[in-house]
Parts: structure tokens; C-alpha cells; sequence
């Protein structure tokens, strides 16, 4: 059951409204997104690169660099060593490409999801040891990969890490608490103590490009230069779910951008096989389209397949490495599909269904589907969940969470269960043995905090809006506020009373409702349901009036602009 409660967040809107031009349900808005001094209003509606934070400001940046810059200059062998989603491949092509263009001799490897794990593995390292590398610099991996990096090191080798994810930590007797951090010659990663870094929401892509910003710099490359790395900071923001906020809200407006006719071959094609050529690229298109290609290939192959088509300067490979893609993403599409029905019946029909953190074993199910699999799940019930997988060496799995359930915290109170684990307050990957999945789930629960309202869906409405106050301009203002995603949602309106006529199902799925909606003061409009038609027409049957939550649009036919109510929920 869905809780609807309005956000009342106060400020004189129409004082914003006035000083920065635009009507004040915008200026509401924006506030509603905790935008509340001029600095960050005008930073929120017209930031630009030259307002990210300086490279400068990351704790471990000026050791990385200046070991990193003595290599090049030394020509020794340098060799990243990445990950295997959207984050890690985009990390590494920028890393690549960066240390290319400084003239460093460097090679990449990527582990393989199935064999090696997440992130650096000691298998990956002594690679590197045989092929005489003299230097390991990590992206997106390697802040948890203690006693892999004391491996390289006990080779002779140099580490550099740079990562984004949390850092592993230890609660002592007395309830302190203790980071461990792996003994690397340097490390970048916002999220470790004493980094003073004002923003350290940012992924794994933006973590190495500003790396390759630190080095360019340093070398006295052109800054111009880093305008082609840009819409792969990007798009690994929008694939690893980053809060649209500060810097990350700007790289991504800038990278979409750059995408709307990208240089990139990879890229081109890409967007090509997948019919987006015609169309504006928005986070979107990056979270649900272009992204899932991209992963397919670490979590059905290898991401090495990923990465080779954003490197390759051919069109016909690209073409063809591209439709490799897509027809990988289609196939991961029908497994994950049979996986959510599995794990939906387990939960319905056994006594998971009582618990309030869901420990789901799908011992026959691809493990790269597992968080797929967890966030569909999660999406459902409501409830933080992991998804279990057999491999060959144990258990794998990923965790999906809710807001008010901190995972990686929770995870690290029953640490000892594990064979590896590490992850973000919202995901979490990990390893463990079979006897210990029912411990797991058993103290998960125990420890579980989690009350009804916690695990109650909320949906916070940005304004209670008449559609009466909605007009063509007012929604072109809206697109101000793009990009959308995690952190920035887009806005929520709702209005009470209106009656819903005209419904006419369409699609050969049958999953588009057009409608009539029609309020109690006599505004009336067009509406449009996407999701399960004919259940939609059953329930509006039921009564006269619903309460409406709506995102209006402007739809274009033959030349005629009109405004349509995309019906998000009803009630």
C-alpha cells in the first residue's frame, strides 16, 4: 500500500520566482530538492564545468600523481585493472585513454564476473606479475582488496587505488569504530577518513577523470581534451545510480549533451542498433536502454566486450560489437524475467514472507542477474533483499536496498558469515558459503530495526497542482530541472477529484491507457497510463473520482502541440 504525503518545504517563491525568472511552482521545486541559497539555485539551474570541484581537493591526489607521473616519465609498465558494470568499464576507458595521451605504456584487464569476482583478485595480479608489470593503478575496486594489494606488494609491485565505494571498517569493543584500508602506495576515494572532498557522491568514472584532470594538468595537456572523456563520466553516473546532485548533476547534464551526436564510434553505434538516433538522449535513455547494454556484456561475457567497442575506431566493428550487445541485453532480459518469478513464488508460497530483510536463494540462476533480480524484488515488497546464487566456488549474491535500511552497515554486523563482501548503503555484493545462507538470513532479521512505516512505499508529492495551471510554457520551464534520476527525481504533481472517462486500451500488449480526466471545476485534459491496461479500465470502473499523481507533457502530432497527463498512480 502506497503512503502519499506532500512535501512542505518553505521559502519565499515568489522572491525565487522573481530573481531567477522562472514561475514559482519551479521555484517550489527546487526547493523541494534542498536548493536553498542563490549560490546553489543558480549553480542547480545554470552550473557549468568550470564549477566542479577542483582535483585538488581529494585527499591522496598529489601522492597518486606524482608516483603516477614518474612512471610515465620512467617507462614503466602501467596496468588498470577495472570492474566489470557500467562504472568500472567506463572508469577504465577513461583512465586509458588519459594515461594514453600522456605517453604512458599501459595495458588494461578487467575481471571476469564468474571466475575472478568483484574487483582485483590475486589470480589478476600475479597476470600482471608474469607480464612484467611495474605498476597497478584500480578504478571503481581495490578500497576492500586488502590482502590482494599486500599480494602485489609482496611481488615488488606499485598500487594505486582509486575508488569510490565504502571503506571497510571494524566496531571495536568499545563501539569505536576502525577503517582498514589496503596498504596501496596511494589512494584516491573520497569516502575515506580525513578526505575533505566537498562532494563524495561521485562514481568510480568521475573518481578516475579526475585523475586524468589532476594528470592533464600536471603534464600541461590542454584542458580542452577532457571534453571526449566527459560523457563517460557520465553515463557511468547514471548507470551506477549516483544522486543527480552538486558535480554529478553538471558532468551529467554536460555528457548528455555530448551525446546527442557523440564521436565516440562505440557510442554512435550503440545508440544506433537501439533506435535512439531520432531522439533526445536523456538519464533515461542512459539508466534503461544504452547502460544495460553496456553491463550485459560483464554480467552474461566479458566487460572486456564493452570496453572494446568504446575503443574501437572502426564503424563496422563498432556496428558489430553493438548488436552483440543488445542481443546479449535481450537474452538477460527473458533470464531475469524467469529469475523475478521464481523469487516472487518463494516469497509468496514459504515463510519468507514474514521477514522484514529477504535472504532469496536461487541456486540455478545466473549470478550476474542477482542484484537485477534483488532491486525487482525490493521494488515489490518494499524490503531490503539479497539474492543468492550457487557458484562454482560458494555462494554469490547482491543486496538491494530502501532508504532507511543502511545495507553495507548491516552487512558488516554479521561479517564474519562472509567470505567477501563490500558495497554502498543502498547495494551490496558478496561471497559465502553455502551452510551459512540460513545464519545469514536468520541474524539479518534478528538485527532488523525495520518497523511497517519503514517498509511503507512513500511517495512524496512535490506540489498538489491543478492541471488548470498547466500550460506549454510552464512545461518547457520543467525541463530546467533536468536531468532526472536518484537525487533529483522528477517532479511529483497530484490533484484530487477527477474523474476518469474514455479509457481506451492500446498496444499489442495492451499496456497503454488513453483517457479523459476531468476535474471537479471543469478543466478537463488528456490522459496516459502506461502498465497493465485492462486492469487500469477495471479499477477506474469501480468508482466516479480518484485522486490523480500526474507528470504533464507536451505531445506533438502532425505539427499540433497539445498537453497530456502522463497518470503515474491513482487512488
Amino acid at each position: 500500500m502506497e503512503k502519499w504525503v506532500v512535501s512542505a518545504k518553505r521559502a519565499d517563491f515568489q522572491e525565487i520566482s522573481r530573481k531567477f525568472g522562472v514561475d514559482p511552482v519551479i521555484a517550489r521545486l527546487m526547493r523541494n530538492r534542498d536548493q536553498i541559497t542563490d549560490e546553489e539555485i543558480e549553480k542547480y539551474l545554470h552550473g557549468r564545468l568550470s564549477d566542479l570541484h577542483s582535483w585538488k581537493l581529494l585527499k591522496g591526489m598529489g601522492e597518486l600523481l606524482g608516483i603516477l607521473t614518474d612512471k610515465i616519465e620512467q617507462k614503466k609498465k602501467i596496468r588498470i585493472i577495472g570492474d566489470y558494470d557500467i562504472d568500472g568499464v567506463c572508469s577504465t576507458y577513461i583512465l586509458l585513454k588519459g594515461l594514453q595521451r600522456a605517453g604512458a605504456r599501459v595495458d588494461v584487464d578487467i575481471p571476469d564476473r564468474m571466475k575472478d569476482g568483484y574487483g582485483i583478485s590475486e589470480e589478476l595480479i600475479d597476470l600482471a606479475a608474469q607480464a612484467s608489470v611495474d605498476t597497478i593503478i584500480t578504478c571503481d575496486n581495490g578500497i576492500s582488496a586488502i590482502s590482494q594489494i599486500a599480494h602485489a606488494k609482496a611481488l615488488g609491485m606499485t598500487v594505486l587505488v582509486t575508488d569510490h565505494h565504502e571503506v571497510p571498517y571494524e566496531e571495536l569493543p568499545q563501539g569505536e569504530v576502525r577503517t582498514i584500508l589496503p596498504p596501496a602506495d596511494a589512494i584516491v576515494n573520497p569516502k575515506q577518513e580525513g578526505d575533505t572532498y566537498p562532494f563524495s557522491g561521485i562514481c568510480g568514472a568521475m573518481v578516475a577523470f579526475k585523475v586524468i584532470c589532476g594528470l592533464y594538468e600536471t603534464l600541461g595537456i590542454p584542458k580542452t581534451e577532457l571534453n571526449n572523456l566527459i560523457p563517460f563520466a557520465a553515463i557511468a553516473t547514471v548507470g551506477d545510480v549516483m544522486e543527480l546532485q552538486d558535480e554529478n548533476r553538471i558532468i551529467v547534464r554536460e555528457g548528455l549533451m555530448r551525446l546527442q551526436n557523440p564521436e565516440n564510434k562505440g557510442l554512435k553505434a550503440l545508440i544506433r542498433v537501439n533506435n535512439l538516433e531520432e531522439k533526445t538522449i536523456t538519464a533515461y535513455h542512459i539508466g534503461f536502454i544504452l547502460g544495460p547494454c553496456m553491463n550485459a556484456s560483464g554480467r552474461l561475457s566479458t566487460a572486456k566486450r564493452a570496453l572494446n567497442l568504446l575503443l574501437t575506431e572502426d564503424e563496422k566493428e563498432a556496428s558489430i560489437l553493438a548488436e552483440d550487445l543488445k542481443a546479449l541485453n535481450d537474452s538477460r532480459k527473458d533470464m531475469t524475467a524467469k529469475g523475478v518469478e521464481q523469487a516472487i513464488e518463494m516469497v509468496e508460497n514459504t515463510d519468507l514472507a514474514k521477514d522484514r530483510v529477504l535472504v532469496i536463494y536461487l541456486p540455478d540462476c545466473h549470478e550476474s542477474l542477482a542484484g537485477i533480480i534483488a532491486g525487482r524484488i525490493r521494488e515489490r515488497y518494499t524490503k531490503p533483499v539479497f539474492v543468492l546464487t550457487k557458484g562454482e566456488e560458494g555462494v554469490k549474491g547482491s543486496g538491494r536496498s530502501i532508504e532507511t535500511y543502511h545495507m553495507f552497515q548491516e552487512m558488516v554486523k554479521c561479517k564474519e558469515l562472509f567470505t567477501k563482501f563490500g558495497g554502498h548503503p543502498m547495494a551490496a555484493g558478496l561471497s559465502m558459503e553455502e551452510e551459512n545462507i540460513e545464519k545469514l538470513r536468520r541474524r539479518l532479521n534478528e538485527n532488523c530495526t525495520l518497523t511497517q512505516e519503514d517498509m511503507t512505499e512513500k511517495i512524496v508529492i512535490d506540489v498538489p497542482m491543478p492541471m488548470s495551471y498547466v500550460t506549454i510554457p510552464f512545461i518547457r520551464q520543467l525541463s530546467q530541472l533536468e536531468p532526472f534520476g536518484k537525487g533529483n527525481t522528477k517532479p511529483v504533481f497530484a490533484q484530487k477529484n477527477l474523474q476518469i472517462s474514455q479509457c481506451r486500451v492500446l498496444g499489442k500488449n495492451r499496456n497503454v491507457v488513453k483517457m479523459q480526466l476531468k476535474d471537479e471545476f471543469g478543466a478537463a485534459a488528456e490522459g496516459i497510463w502506461f502498465g497493465d491496461g485492462d486492469v487500469f479500465v477495471t479499477k477506474t470502473q469501480e468508482k466516479p473520482c480518484f485522486d490523480v499523481i500526474y507528470y504533464p507533457t507536451v505531445n506533438s502530432f502532425r505539427g499540433r502541440e497539445s498537453i497530456e497527463m502522463v497518470v503515474q498512480s491513482i487512488r
